[in-house]
């Protein structure tokens, strides 16, 4: 099986979304789709292996307006790509800073976070799963600051929809430990983020019990993903279709 993670120079947390167990048979498809931090400092030779090795057309920038603004896209802004910026937040009408989204970074209660940022991204994780169930998309790269959180959602509600075990989801989010303290010094640099806290700390904190707590949530509250997408307006056809586009 092909490596999950994809090492560049100066974009981490960049893993495929393929290889994870589905419940009722087969495994979900490498090289459609892939989850990753922030894009803006890829060097040329990055941007070549994304667009050339990967076959990159689509990015989903789940990060919000001021921080795209801020932080702009670096080389991948000028390539021929579509990005498609879709903020996962708490409410449509709020966290229109980053500031907003955790106002102390060093306290915050994880599983409650990704439950308020599922209830106000409706919209969006629709839009996303659209763009990821067109074929001629393909592949597409959706990411937000870390590649943790607003991204660890999104994850969570396409792989739950196609029928991955919870405990694969869970694992899946808890790899970002793996590179977590480069992702972490990266960010600390940028204007957006300075100030975060040592890693395994509030909002850089990788426990797969969070998630596990979030689809649980999920579970009780909507009966899981796929149904909570049909609510939120996709059609029954769609959700056949990413399934087809996810899991080989």
């Amino acid at each position: 099986m092909p490596n999950r993670w994809i090492d560049f120079a100066q974009i981490d947390n960049v893993r495929d979304l393929g290889g994870l167990p589905v419940t009722d048979g087969g495994t979900t498809r490498f090289g459609v789709v892939l989850r990753s931090s922030t894009l803006q400092q890829a060097t040329c030779d990055d941007l070549s292996v994304l667009v050339e090795k990967l076959g990159l057309r689509t990015v989903i920038d789940l990060r919000l307006p001021d921080e795209v603004e801020r932080e702009g896209y670096g080389l991948i802004g000028d390539a021929d790509l579509t990005i498609a910026n879709l903020p996962i937040r708490k409410s449509p009408q709020s966290s229109l800073a980053a500031r907003d989204l955790v106002p102390d970074k060093t306290r915050v209660d994880l599983t409650e976070l990704y439950g308020q940022l599922l209830n106000g991204s409706g919209e969006h994780i629709v839009e996303a799963v659209r763009l990821i169930i067109d074929p001629d998309r393909h592949s597409v790269l959706f990411h937000c600051a870390a590649g943790k959180d607003r991204t660890g959602v999104l994850a969570a509600i396409l792989l739950d929809a196609v029928g991955v075990p919870a405990e694969a989801i869970a694992h899946d989010y808890a790899l970002t430990n793996e590179r977590i303290q480069r992702v972490r010094d990266r960010l600390d640099a940028l204007p957006s983020y300075e100030g975060l806290p040592q890693t395994n700390t509030g909002i850089l904190a990788v426990s797969p019990e969070v998630m596990t707590r979030f689809l649980e949530n999920l579970y009780a509250d909507h009966g899981g993903a796929a149904k909570w997408l049909l609510t939120q307006g996709l059609s029954e056809a769609e959700l056949h279709l990413l399934r087809a586009a996810l899991v080989a």
